[in-house]
């Protein structure tokens, strides 16, 4: 299939060359009608390479930065038809995409791979002839199955502790942790805000440095430290990606953003940019949600949603204005919807809800931190991720008596609609695994109160540990929290309304 570019009106179809790499160096250049020439290809200086989600589990985009405007492509091999290290002559060529960056100079660039078997080690580089990146590697796995593992990763915020090398070790050392332990994760989804400051570049190397982030794909999701300037656009392509007015927030010239969505496997993923939620933008996002689950809903087992702003927030940002509004405009429109889960970011701290449905507790006897949920029509759990890196941490904040939300009548010190509220000033990240008709969701920790703990560290928090450091904390690997979520709602595996076009994956 091809694949939606992500920008409405431009044309333009990434095209996928088999040939040689020399011809595929050239007929890339001719691609971009004389940008520049496979000769010219070797001054190329190539960085910030990320593997990236593509339209489904067929497909991955890779994105990346270069000195020149060089004509480029990705090139990729089944790994086990590499000799010595060395591309095969018949490998495959998908032409890029490259584009003069708008801040900090210099290109990007952004190609995707279509056609990927299941189960199978792929290869892949980027460049041209005479000037490629390293090699590095992929695993795709059954495309068929009920079960799916994916990692969700929580605000790495890289810079934000004051020291980018620390926040950088803490988040490249829960990505190795999460992958140890989780080696058949087959996504990596962001919770948004990357980096501290939008257009710094030293601080998207360091939250670009982990070979991982070229190993597993990243599905990226805006916050609203990544929302100034173009940064983010220029680091990351997405697939079906809306980038309408009502999708973006601030000028033109600076902003980033935009909603898109994928599907993979049996569950259809959704991601919004949550920072544009005034004049209208949160109806234009439930418009947007309605339509993909029309059109996509029904060939999905699960619908999955992503944004950064979490509505549901234990801690500061538990009763921002922002956060307000969006209460009262989302839920009863996602409990509608089908929207089986939820995950956010933006709190820096950890929050499982109960079951949701039209912005009330669906039941009023789910009993706080139970292991077992039934979702039911309409029900919604929503999940608000710790720091990944360590980098920031939020305190939790007690609920205020008679706002919209004020306290849990049955846990007094959490907000109402959350089952389990945690901060123990450890790094964590959340595991979410797909087995039929469940999602078994998991908050595990990656780290301990040693280094790296950048915020522990630097002596930004006073305390580290369960109940506020009167208890040690638990090892690497340990769980905070799991969930056992029943999603079989009698819909016949189906979410949503029947979808029109239900073959577009024909």
């Amino acid at each position: 299939m091809k694949l939606d570019n992500g920008t409405k009106g431009s044309g333009q179809v990434l095209r996928r060359v088999a040939v040689s790499a020399t011809a595929a160096a050239l007929s890339a250049t001719a691609v971009f009608g004389g940008l520049a020439t496979a000769a010219h290809a070797d001054s190329a200086t190539l960085t910030g390479i990320v593997l990236g989600v593509g339209a489904d589990e067929t497909q991955r985009v890779v994105s990346w930065y270069s000195s020149t405007g060089t004509a480029q492509v990705v090139q990729v091999a089944p790994t086990s038809k590499l000799v010595k290290g060395q591309f095969p002559a018949n490998a495959v060529t998908y032409s890029a995409t490259v584009t003069a960056n708008t801040v900090n100079g210099g290109y990007n660039a952004h190609a995707t791979i279509d056609s990927l078997k299941q189960n199978t080690a792929y290869s892949y580089r980027v460049g041209a002839e005479g000037n490629w990146s390293p090699a590095y590697s992929f695993t795709t796995q059954d495309f068929n199955g009920n079960n799916l593992d994916f990692l969700f990763f929580g605000d790495p915020q890289i810079g934000s502790s004051g020291n980018t090398a620390k926040d950088g070790e803490g988040w490249a050392d829960t990505l190795n942790v999460a992958l140890a332990a989780n080696p058949k994760a087959e996504l990596l989804v962001s919770g948004g805000d990357q980096v501290e400051t939008a257009n710094t570049e030293t601080q998207w190397d360091a939250f670009l440095a982990p070979d991982k982030l070229r190993q597993y794909p990243w599905a990226a999701t805006i916050g609203n430290h990544d929302v100034g300037g173009k940064a983010y656009e220029q680091h990351f392509w997405t697939p079906n990606t809306d980038r309408s007015a009502p999708y973006y927030n601030g000028t033109p010239t600076t902003r980033s953003g935009g909603d898109y969505w994928f599907k993979y496997k049996n569950v259809l993923f959704i991601d919004i940019n949550s920072n544009a939620y005034a004049s209208g933008s949160d109806a234009a996002h439930i418009g947007y949600i309605s339509d993909v689950v029309k059109q996509h809903g029904a060939d999905a087992k699960h619908t999955v949603l992503i944004y950064h702003h979490a509505i549901y927030s234990p801690a500061a940002h538990a009763n921002d204005s922002d956060n307000k509004v969006r209460r009262q405009d989302f839920p009863t429109a996602f409990s509608k919807l089908g929207v089986d889960l939820v995950l956010q970011g933006h709190d820096h701290s950890y929050s499982r809800s109960y079951v949701i449905k039209n912005g009330q507790k669906a039941n009023k006897d789910e009993q706080p931190g139970a292991a077992e949920v039934s979702k039911g029509p309409g029900g919604v759990v929503y999940v608000t991720a710790n720091s990944a890196s360590g980098s920031k941490y939020y305190d939790l904040t007690a609920p205020v008596e008679g706002s919209d939300f004020g306290p849990d009548p049955l846990n007094p010190k959490s907000h109402w609609a959350n089952s389990v509220e945690n901060q123990e000033h450890v790094r964590t990240y959340v595991r979410v695994q797909m087995r039929g008709n469940k999602l078994v969701v998991e908050n595990i920790r990656s780290g301990t109160c040693a280094a790296p703990n950048a915020a522990v560290e630097l002596g930004k928090v006073k305390w580290c540990g369960p109940d506020n450091g009167a208890t040690t904390a638990p090892a690497v690997g340990s769980t905070v929290d799991k969930v056992v979520i029943h999603t079989n709602e009698g819909k016949g595996g189906q979410n949503g309304p029947a979808a029109a076009g239900s073959d577009w994956l024909q």
